[in-house]
């Protein structure tokens, strides 16, 4: 994926949501830095289950895991158990992203990743940004400072020998 001219890649798993790779899912979320959590709009019990899944992924993963809802096959419209507006409010009252997709039709599917993979870059370019101002912060403080004369080798007399290797 193209990020700002730079090739981004990101590493996807997917855990299927199925009780019997249960016990493997929390290897999955330690290293996590984005995760979708997919429910199926024509199948209530799934979107009823986010709330465990999200618990799960909050107890083994990073805490800022940026995370989007997704209610999945749009397409089913007559089929349809989870309203929109249920997704939108559950997304919203968790902090969540949130966007409806459908596999079959591969509407949004791109979209979703990409949002997911969009933030983590802004987060960690954030990071970078403020990593390197910190240390052009300490290098001035170290700048007004005071001196620090660092002697060794056949510089070092009998005196700094005694005191240490540094004096002021």
């Amino acid at each position: 994926m193209d990020i700002d001219g730079k090739e981004v890649k990101a590493q996807i798993w997917d855990t299927a949501g199925q009780e019997r790779f249960r016990a493997v899912t929390s290897a999955y979320y330690r290293g996590a830095v984005g995760a979708l959590v997919v429910y199926d709009i024509s199948r209530r019990q799934t979107f009823d289950s986010i709330g465990r899944w999200l618990n799960e992924l909050h107890t083994h993963s990073y805490m800022n895991v940026v995370t989007i809802l997704i209610g999945n096959k749009s397409d089913l419209k007559d089929a349809r158990e989870v309203l929109m507006t249920e997704g939108k409010a559950l997304a919203e009252a968790q902090g969540l992203f949130f966007m409806e997709t459908s596999a079959l039709d591969s509407s949004n599917v791109s979209a979703a990743f990409q949002t997911v993979v969009q933030e983590i870059y802004n987060i960690l370019s954030r990071k970078v940004i403020l990593s390197q101002e910190n240390k052009k912060e300490d290098v001035t403080r170290i700048m007004d400072g005071k001196t620090v004369l660092l002697k060794g080798g056949d510089e070092a007399d009998s005196d700094s020998k005694q005191s240490g290797c540094c004096s002021s």
